[in-house]
């Protein structure tokens, strides 16, 4: 039941900035519901070197295996049935099974959002773009770094929400810890489905959390829809190396059965979770997300699923982390070759950074790793805006700064169109040699469009730049931030469905004691 995207989707030129603010107050966000792209992947691994990685990700799940720890004896059946050998916890897949389980994976489907105008197609040629995940801390420039609250998670769903050039409102945007542990998944769910219309992801860290999270997305969508309809994602990331356990297996389950989608996302820092040499973390990813993905084909055949990659390096002298580095992002162009052979969905990459501030380093990183998520053909992109401190901390100035390339890159994506119009033979007609284009006919007709418009960037001279303040880009980001979150409105929702969410929520907090561990 994909829906086939409209052509006004296949790129992000529209209005001026101004015309795109006033429709934004008037009628929600401007912007494409999401990017068809018309530029091609890059293919940078020949076809022999794809053959090494698949073969060596063959011969780990069939010589090492995989272990299934905690207990989750189902997903343990699932896989004796599909003939893999089983010892303990331990799994092992004979050369070939793991791919055909996955032949019933859908190549494409549609999650869909509150807004039917807003629902995304993941897939294919298609670009879904969505803010960052699983910050405990966030920051300002006013008030520094801190730890999240229940506030910030809203404030940055709004500003998710209220962004053109974003397409969905995440999921765990960051981590509201004043609210206990267990209850806090039920006003994250609450605040995506009725502070923006558009599609989030609900719960992951406990199956009955999962639960929760589909309940309130059937009180929204209705049951009959959401059983037929991906409505509600989870993400969900290996213990590597090669461990998954039964917090995230009960959780993908849950998901895959009631016929939502599940992002299967191993996360290897090189040198550490996985091998230093980039080919050798590349194949154990791949093995890792192959069996998570499969694992909800088990459960229900045609569920929705994601192929997921999160490649890192490390400072091999302190051993921290490291992120938007070259070995990563050069990787990511081979795990985005290797997701379309596997015929899934490609989740990966984002504007990562390890920088502890929205300055030059941060803004550096995130392109790199950007634009290898555009080139190897990232459908769903996690980590959009807001990445910094090595995902540690939620920027409110690095999310504007985000968003603000996110809307470039869907100029980039565009490519560049060739027509008898785009060609501007009559504007050559017309204007004199020597002569300028800026009021020939051709350019009037196109001046609103013609370019993308930067809402954080500073194009004026330098007099006039230094006359206003001499302004970094930060300080504008700052300022940006308050009055989107000023002009802010809630798109409208059904009483009588927002009672029943809240009446829900209160329900289910009422049902257990406070717990903050």
């Amino acid at each position: 039941m994909t829906p086939t995207p409209d052509t006004a989707e296949r790129s992000g030129r529209g209005a001026s900035a101004r015309a795109r603010r006033r429709d934004s107050r008037a009628a929600g966000p401007a912007g494409p519901a999401y990017i068809t792209r018309a530029i091609p992947t890059y293919d940078v691994a020949p076809e022999e070197s794809l053959v090494m990685i698949e073969d060596t990700a063959a011969r780990i799940l069939e010589e090492v295996g995989i272990e299934f720890r905690g207990g989750d004896a189902p997903a343990i059946e699932h896989w004796r049935a599909a003939g893999a050998e089983v010892s303990g916890e331990r799994i092992r897949f004979p050369r070939g099974l793991v791919a055909e389980v996955l032949k019933t994976a859908p190549r494409e489907f549609t999650q869909h959002a509150r807004n039917p105008a807003r629902s995304v197609v993941i897939g294919g040629r298609n670009t879904v773009m969505a803010p960052s995940y699983g910050s405990p801390f966030v920051m300002d420039a006013d008030r520094g770094r801190r730890y999240g609250t229940i506030e910030d998670f809203r404030n940055f769903v709004k500003l998710a929400y209220s962004s053109p050039w974003l397409h969905h409102s995440g999921g765990t945007v960051c981590e509201p810890t004043d609210v206990p542990v267990n209850k806090r998944h039920l006003d994250m769910v609450l605040a995506h489905l009725t502070l923006s219309d558009r599609a989030f992801l609900g719960s992951v860290t406990a199956e009955e959390r999962v639960v929760d999270s589909v309940e309130m997305a059937r009180i929204v969508f209705g049951a009959a829809f959401a059983e037929q309809n991906c409505v509600v994602m989870g993400n969900f990331n290996v213990n590597s190396p090669l461990v998954w356990d039964a917090t995230m297996t009960t959780g993908i389950r849950a998901y895959a059965r009631a016929n939502q989608g599940t992002v299967i996302v191993p996360f290897i820092l090189g040198g550490a979770m996985g091998p230093v040499t980039m080919a050798g973390a590349i194949a154990q990813a791949h093995a890792e997300t192959l069996v998570g993905c499969a694992l909800t084909q088990l459960e229900r055949p045609g569920a929705p699923t994601i192929y997921g990659n999160f490649l890192s390096s490390m400072s091999l002298r302190s051993g921290s982390p490291t992120f938007g580095t070259p070995e990563p992002a050069i990787g990511s162009m081979i795990v985005g070759q290797l997701a379309r052979r596997a015929g899934l969905p490609l989740r990966c990459a984002g504007n990562f950074s390890n920088s502890k501030l929205p300055d030059a380093q941060a803004m550096g990183e995130s392109v790199m790793s950007m634009l290898s998520a555009i080139h190897c053909g990232a459908n769903f992109l996690l980590h959009s805006a807001g990445f910094l401190d090595g995902l540690l901390s939620m920027s409110y100035e690095k999310f504007i700064l985000d968003a603000d390339l996110c809307g470039a890159l869907h100029s980039y994506m565009a490519g560049v169109v060739v027509n008898e119009d785009t060609l501007a033979m009559d504007a050559f007609q017309e204007v004199e040699p020597g002569g300028h284009f800026l009021g020939c006919d051709h350019t009037m007709r196109h001046y609103q469009t013609a370019f993308w418009d930067s809402q954080t960037a500073d194009n004026e001279p330098w007099e006039t730049w230094s006359e206003n303040g001499s302004e970094d880009a930060m300080t504008r980001a700052n300022r940006r931030w308050k009055q989107v979150l000023a002009e802010y409105e809630a798109p409208p929702m059904d009483e009588a469905i927002r009672e029943a969410l809240e009446d829900f929520v209160a329900r289910r907090k009422s049902e257990m004691p406070d717990a903050w561990y």
